[in-house]
């Protein structure tokens, strides 16, 4: 990062400071009372060949065909990393890697993965704030290397060996490496206060800590169940949900601050339908509709995601299911943006329902919009049969 541009970063986290002071937050130095930038450990050392593995799983995730290599996305992460911790701005790098579910890591070594499945569901950067807030907690207090050092039975590393080992492919070995670091709930606890800090220090609005995971929660229990939050993997190490929450809303004070929704938007905007698709694909359609759901109701003319959800329920194909889904799908057909995909669903649904003039029209629509599909000779051999 050149010189100019971490001035210019410094400066705004300075003016990001000044508005939390008007909010009533408080005005705390950037970074003051957070340890200075690491060191690099000797490698000799326990934490230096933490370290080391780390170095060498990056080089794979960069070689990953799951990496995204979006330079606009890349810099934009990178921003919003330094405007929450500048000071060690220049040994972090986020990674993003296209995993339909929600998570994100950081190793010791400052390498972070963010998967796709949480920028789908962030609603805006205040949101994303908490949860990469979060994760340099847990590298700024050194967590990792606490869990490392109190594994007597040397089981974490033992597992991260496995993970260089090459035993998996590149989906596996991202999902291991995303829970190599089993943090206790003390960590946890620790890690939210950390980053509630680093959020309210950059001027965001600290009670959206809250709400991206309430929105979480929300999708897992229709599935999991109410107790959902004490048997589920992704929160058995954390603090109890109602808790948490509480707890996120209590360090939040009375609310304030940025929210960056546009900024957001337009940051993922390019990337997004695939992440859409990607969710569909992940086949579990009583969460994704949860999911979907929650972005209707945010803007009710965001056409990819009528068609996602309208798509689900042609899936799912439960009782009630066809009709919801055409209802979907003839609302996205007709909105500025609708994907390609929306027509050869439709399509489908006219199929079905043995209206072939229909089917006909919108099947042509999608060869029109996407001839080089991989299904458009299937969906040529549907027209030939509809005009036969």
């Amino acid at each position: 990062m050149s010189n100019t541009r971490r001035n210019f970063l410094r400066s705004t986290c300075q003016h990001c400071v000044g508005i939390a002071a008007m909010l009533g937050l408080p005005a705390l130095a950037q970074d003051a009372g957070l340890p200075q930038r690491f060191s690099r450990p000797l490698n000799d050392t326990d934490e230096g060949g933490l370290w080391s593995m780390m170095d060498r799983e990056e080089v794979r995730i960069r070689r990953s065909p799951l990496a995204i290599k979006e330079p606009a996305l890349s810099r934009y992460l990178g921003d919003l990393t330094c405007r929450l911790t500048d000071n060690h701005c220049p040994d972090i790098r986020v990674h993003v890697v296209r995993m339909p579910a929600f998570n994100a890591a950081m190793a010791p070594n400052g390498m972070m993965l963010v998967w796709s499945g949480l920028l789908l569901r962030a609603e805006n950067e205040a949101q994303l704030a908490a949860v990469i807030g979060h994760e340099l907690g847990h590298y700024l207090e050194r967590h990792q290397v606490e869990q490392l050092r109190a594994a007597k039975d040397r089981a974490v590393l033992a597992q991260l060996v496995g993970l260089i080992g090459g035993a998996v492919g590149a989906l596996g070995q991202i999902g291991l490496l995303a829970h190599a670091f089993a943090f206790s709930r003390e960590h946890e606890s620790r890690a939210d206060r950390l980053g509630m800090r680093l959020m309210k220090q950059a001027g965001y609005e600290g009670r959206q800590a809250a709400v991206i995971w309430d929105n979480l929660l929300g999708e897992l229990k229709i599935t999991g169940g109410e107790d959902v939050g004490k048997r589920s993997a992704l929160f058995a190490t954390h603090p109890p949900v109602a808790n948490r929450r509480d707890d996120l809303l209590k360090l939040a004070g009375e609310g304030g601050g940025s929210l960056g929704a546009t900024e957001y938007g337009k940051a993922i905007a390019p990337l997004r339908f695939g992440w859409v698709e990607d969710e569909i694909k992940r086949g579990q359609y009583e969460e994704s509709l949860v999911l979907f759901d929650r972005m209707v109701a945010r803007d009710k003319a965001d056409a990819e995601v009528l068609y996602a959800r309208g798509e689900v329920y042609r899936l799912r194909d439960e009782k009630g299911d066809a009709q919801r889904s055409f209802e979907d799908l003839r609302e996205a057909s007709t909105l500025e943006g609708a994907p390609a995909p929306a027509w050869r669903s439709l399509g489908l649904l006219h199929k079905q329902r043995e209206d072939k003039a229909s089917a006909v029209q919108a099947f042509e629509k999608y060869l029109q919009l996407a001839p080089e599909a991989p299904d458009a000779a299937l969906v040529k051999s549907y027209l030939g049969e509809l005009k036969a």
